[in-house]
C-alpha cells in the first residue's frame, strides 16, 4: 500500500518562505513507518521550490484594488500582484499520477487556502480513482465544509499521527469506518463525524521523517533550517486562537533529552537553524532550561541558531531564562503584545501584562536579542485611541512592528459573537484581506495604521553612531540609504508637507487615495521619538 501525503499550493499577495517546512507531514509519515512498516509514505511539497506566477485578484477580494492600487517600490508598499504560490494543479495530479497511490492525504492548515486545498483535490480526482483526504488545522475548525466538496473522501480532525493509522490499518483489514477515531466520511449524502479521542503520548510519537524533502529547498540566511517541537497544546484562552481544536486543552511537553536528541540527528544531517514551532516553547521553565544547558555545551556560538518564529509569550520570560536562551544559540525573540488596553486582553482572555512586556523587552534588548513585538490592529471593541497608544509604546521600544490586521478565525470563542461565516468570510479570513471592519475602526483605518508601521519601522531600521539625532538628521541619513530609502525620504517628507502618501511607481509617484491622512496624522502628534532596533533614539 502507498499513501501520498501533499503540501499544496496557495495563493495569495505574499507568503513566507522560511515558515514552509511541511513538518506535520514529516509526524505522520514517520507514525506510519513506526506503526505499519508495510505501508509506503512520500511527501511531496507543492507549495516551496515551485516559484511563483501572477494570477487574476480573485472578485471575492476585487475591493482591494483601491487599497494596493500601484507597484509600489518605496519602503512602505504593501501589495499590488496576487500570486499562486507554488505547482499548478495540472502538473501536480500528473506527478502524483506516477506515483500510483492508494490513497493521496492533503494538508489543510490555513482557513484562507482551503480553495486551493479542494482545487488540489479536484485535479487528482480528474486522473485517479483513489480517495482523497483531508487533515489540518482548518479541517478541525470545518471539517463540514471541507468534506462537502465532492473530491474530498475523507477528514481527520485533530492531532493527526494514531487517526491515520488506524485508518490505514483499517484499509488494509478491509474493516469498516464507523468506529474509527478523529475520522470524517460520507454515508448517504450526510457527514459523519466519528468522536476525537486521544493521540499517542508525545513520547510514542517518533521524530518527523523530512526524508523527501530537500534541505536547499528551506533557508534561513541560506543555510539549511529545520523545524521542532517540543510540546503540543496552549494552557490559554485567547479568544481569537483556535489551536485548542487541533491540540486540545492543556500542554503536554517531550522530554528536554528527547528533543536534543532530535537536535543531534538534524545537526549531523546538515541542519544549521532549528526554529522552535511550539505555542508555548518556555512555559516550562524546568524544561527550557534544560534544553538550552544542553545546546549551550554541545555547539559553539556562531555553529547554530535558534528562532522561535511561531511567537514566544513573555509572561514564561523572565531575566534568568531569557539569558539561558541566549547562551543556548537563540537569537530573536517575536512577542505578541497585541494590545495596551486591559478591557480587550480581558476580553480576549490574555493574561499578559504591560510591565511584564516592558521588563522583557528591555532585558531581551541588553543581553543582544533581535525583536520584533506584534500587534493586532481592528480587534472587536478597541478604540482607534486605543490602538495608537499600543503604536507610540513600541514606536519608543527598540523593537521592529509586526502589525497585523484582525482576521476572525472559525470556530474561536470570539466568532461566537459574529454571524455564522459564509464561505467568502473564511476565504478573506487573512491578514491581507482587511476584511473585518468593526464600529471603531474601519478598512481604511487598517490600512492607515497598517502602512504607518512600516514608516515607523522605517526609521527604525537606520543606523547610526550617536545616541540620538534629531529627525531631520535621521531624514539625511536616510537618504544616503539608496535609491528605495531616498524614496522613502521623499515620500514622508510629502506626506508631512502636503497630506498626502504616495507610491513609488515606475511612472512616478502616485496618490493612494485610501491612506486616512488625519489618523495618520493623530499617530504621528503622539509620537515624540523612535526607538531603533538597535537602541538608538530619533528626536521627533
Amino acid at each position: 500500500m502507498k499513501l501520498v501525503l501533499i503540501q499544496p499550493p496557495i495563493e495569495d499577495f505574499y507568503h513566507t518562505p522560511v515558515r514552509l517546512v511541511p513538518l506535520g507531514l514529516g509526524y505522520l509519515k514517520a507514525t506510519v513507518k513506526k506503526y505499519l512498516p508495510e505501508v509506503e509514505v512520500v511527501i511531496k511539497d507543492y507549495h516551496r521550490g515551485w516559484g511563483r506566477r501572477t494570477i487574476p485578484l480573485p472578485d471575492d477580494l476585487a475591493y482591494l484594488k483601491d487599497y494596493y492600487a500601484w507597484p509600489d517600490q518605496s519602503p512602505f508598499s504593501t501589495f499590488f500582484h496576487y500570486y499562486h504560490f507554488g505547482a499548478d494543479y495540472e502538473t501536480m495530479a500528473l506527478e502524483i499520477v506516477r506515483e500510483k497511490p492508494d490513497l493521496v492525504g492533503i494538508s489543510a492548515l490555513f482557513t484562507p487556502y482551503h480553495r486551493e486545498v479542494w482545487q488540489s483535490a479536484a485535479a487528482l480526482k480528474k486522473r485517479l480513482k483513489v480517495p482523497v483526504l483531508l487533515g489540518g488545522a482548518h479541517v478541525s475548525a470545518a471539517p463540514e465544509l471541507m468534506l462537502g466538496h465532492p473530491a474530498v473522501d475523507w477528514v481527520i480532525r485533530g492531532e493527526g499521527e494514531k487517526p491515520l493509522v488506524e485508518l490505514l490499518r483499517a484499509i488494509l483489514q478491509d474493516r469498516a469506518l464507523s468506529g474509527l477515531p478523529n475520522l470524517g466520511f460520507k454515508k448517504e449524502g450526510r457527514v459523519i463525524l466519528n468522536p476525537i479521542e486521544e493521540n499517542y503520548p508525545l513520547e510514542e510519537i517518533p521524530c518527523p521523517d523530512l526524508s523527501d524533502l530537500p534541505p536547499e529547498y528551506y533557508l534561513y540566511d541560506q543555510k539549511p533550517l529545520c523545524f521542532l517541537m517540543t510540546s503540543r497544546g496552549c494552557p490559554h484562552r485567547c479568544a481569537f486562537c483556535s489551536v485548542y481544536l487541533t491540540f486540545g486543552r492543556g500542554v503536554r511537553r517531550r522530554r528536554p533529552e528527547a528533543v536534543f536528541e532530535e537536535i543531534q540527528e538534524r545537526y549531523r544531517q546538515g541542519y544549521r537553524v532549528f526554529d522552535f514551532e511550539d505555542d508555548n516553547l518556555t512555559f516550562s521553565r524546568e524544561d527550557m532550561i534544560a534544553l538550552g544547558e544542553h545546546l549551550s555545551r554541545a555547539f559553539a556560538p556562531g555553529e547554530v541558531q535558534c528562532l522561535a518564529m511561531n511567537g514566544i509569550s513573555y509572561m514564561s520570560l523572565d531575566p534568568e531564562l531569557l539569558a539561558v536562551m541566549k547562551k543556548a544559540h537563540f537569537t530573536h525573540l517575536n512577542l505578541s503584545l497585541v494590545s495596551l488596553d486591559p478591557e480587550t486582553r480581558n476580553r480576549t482572555r490574555r493574561p499578559h501584562t504591560l510591565n511584564r512586556y516592558i521588563t522583557v523587552v528591555k532585558e531581551a534588548h541588553r543581553l543582544g536579542f533581535k525583536l520584533v513585538s506584534y500587534q493586532i490592529l481592528g480587534l472587536p471593541g478597541e478604540s482607534l485611541g486605543s490602538m495608537i497608544r499600543a503604536l507610540v509604546l513600541a514606536a519608543g521600544l527598540p523593537v521592529l512592528i509586526g502589525a497585523s490586521p484582525f482576521y476572525l478565525s472559525p470556530q474561536t470563542p470570539l466568532s461566537r459573537d459574529f454571524p455564522t461565516p459564509e464561505p467568502v468570510d473564511l476565504f478573506r479570513a487573512r491578514l491581507t484581506a482587511l476584511a473585518l471592519e468593526t464600529e471603531s475602526c474601519k478598512r481604511e483605518d487598517l490600512y492607515t495604521l497598517w502602512v504607518a508601521t512600516r514608516i515607523i519601522n522605517f526609521l527604525k531600521g537606520l543606523r547610526f553612531n550617536p545616541t540620538r539625532i534629531s529627525f531631520s538628521e535621521a531624514m539625511a541619513l536616510a537618504l544616503q540609504k539608496g535609491r528605495r530609502a531616498a524614496s522613502g525620504v521623499e515620500i514622508l517628507s510629502r506626506l508631512l508637507t502636503e497630506k498626502t502618501l504616495y507610491a513609488a511607481t515606475p511612472d512616478g509617484l502616485k496618490p493612494l487615495p485610501k491612506f486616512r491622512t488625519p489618523l495618520f496624522f493623530r499617530l504621528w502628534a503622539q509620537l515624540r521619538q523612535i526607538g531603533t532596533t538597535d537602541g538608538k533614539r530619533i528626536i521627533l
